[in-house]
């Protein structure tokens, strides 16, 4: 028999907050942390604005020498993966066997902004001055590896690389792990950042990002004016534990991890299948593994990107999934206000996902101006909304046609 799985501690570093909470206080609140840019040269491009992490000194969470040696995607990660399992009271080799603990965190792209860095040294200033540990700085699985190594979890040490289904696929892929009993613990997430002049040159080439000036409305998903998302970055962490474990030693839970469905679209590199075809069938394989009806859905967190296929193609995935309780659902994106976070971006939503569940709280979707005639569902436009929720989806999707839906439920033992 499979073990029930619970989360019992959660970590983020966003454009929002630099912790869980104050993040989430912001997204309740449809506060936007979208701004001007300041992490790459605007003059070189002909996008101004983006969702950065404000004031984070990882001198707070690691060894500054240590910290100069790592990306700063890596340094979200550990400052998230901190807060978590002190949020979770576990202190690993002494409340749990470091075996026993086990690290997935995803990114997308990794540091690429320190390669970017040290390939420009190495054309100006040749080889001997790039950095020895230029490798270990952007390759995306150091995330995991560092928290693995700074925490001193010994378990399984993996890393989701699913654009921006990363961080999504990861806390499904350590569900797996605890439920098949080869964890107690799993840290848990995805990290991201990659807001650099390559990155934006890069969207922007591919028209996928926002053309709209103003840093406060530029992120407008399901509007009909959207016209592509903003690039943010951070990072989110959950604690996942096996029932039993976290039962015995007294843990707060905050809610439990039911369901898990990935699927693959083998359609295009960027654009999702027609009708979210693939979406749909992540949607029923994670309703499956749950045991639940699409009817026992109270929220869905929507990835809702703010680009025009992403949103109607999720909608109508929705629609063919739910039928008729698709309009009694309510559905939100808080990429209104996060931005898009890559590899990050599923694991912060799963952490807003929990967050609607303890408070009775459906975040909104900020922005939400002029209704498009195609998309007709509920978004929860621009004022957070008082709902008793009991069962919360949350869908992520990735370029080359990566699908991953999580289905987190009201913990009852």
């Amino acid at each position: 028999m499979k073990k029930r799985v619970v989360i019992t501690g959660m970590g983020a570093i966003t454009p929002l907050g630099n912790d869980a909470h104050t993040t989430w206080n912001n997204i309740k609140n449809g506060i936007s942390g979208i701004g001007p840019a300041s992490s790459f040269d605007t003059d070189k491009v002909d996008i101004k604005i983006a969702a950065e992490v404000k004031d984070f000194s990882p001198e707070e969470f690691m060894d500054k020498k240590e910290a100069r040696r790592m990306g700063r995607y890596c340094q979200f990660a550990i400052a998230a993966s901190k807060m978590a399992l002190k949020d979770a009271g576990i202190q690993i080799g002494e409340d749990l066997h470091p075996e026993r603990a086990g690290v997935w965190i995803g990114s997308g792209i990794g540091g690429l902004g320190e390669f970017e860095e040290q390939h420009r040294k190495f054309l100006e200033k040749g080889q001997r001055r790039v950095n020895p540990f230029t490798i270990p700085m952007f390759i995306p699985d150091m995330a995991a590896g560092q928290v693995s190594i700074e925490l001193g979890a010994k378990g399984i040490n993996n890393c989701s690389v699913t654009a921006c289904a990363s961080g999504a696929n990861s806390i499904g892929d350590a569900f797996r792990v605890i439920q098949n009993g080869n964890a107690d613990i799993m840290i848990a997430g995805g990290t991201e950042a990659t807001i650099t002049e390559m990155t934006i040159a890069g969207f922007s080439n591919m028209t996928a990002l926002s053309k709209n000036p103003d840093p406060k409305t530029a992120s407008r998903p399901f509007d009909k004016n959207r016209d592509g998302f903003v690039i943010g970055e951070g990072a989110g962490i959950l604690i996942l534990e096996e029932l039993e474990h976290a039962l015995a030693r007294g843990a707060h839970i905050y809610g439990e991890l039911v369901g898990y469905g990935a699927t693959g679209d083998a359609h295009h590199i960027t654009t999702p299948a027609p009708e979210g075809e693939g979406a749909q069938r992540a949607m029923k394989l994670a309703l499956a593994d749950a045991g639940i009806t699409p009817d026992q859905v109270d929220y869905i967190n929507a990835h809702g990107t703010s680009t025009y296929y992403n949103d109607l193609y999720e909608t109508l995935a929705i629609k063919a999934v739910f039928k008729e309780h698709a309009y009694q659902l309510s559905v939100s994106s808080t990429k209104s206000m996060t931005g898009h976070l890559l590899g990050a971006t599923g694991a912060i939503e799963a952490v807003f996902s929990i967050y609607a569940i303890n408070e009775g709280i459906i975040p909104p979707t900020i922005n939400y101006e002029t209704p498009d005639e195609l998309l007709d569902l509920d978004y929860v436009p621009n004022e957070a909304k008082n709902k008793d929720v009991q069962i919360v989806l949350s869908n992520s999707l990735g370029f080359g046609g990566h699908n991953v839906t999580l289905i987190f439920k009201k913990f009852i033992n």
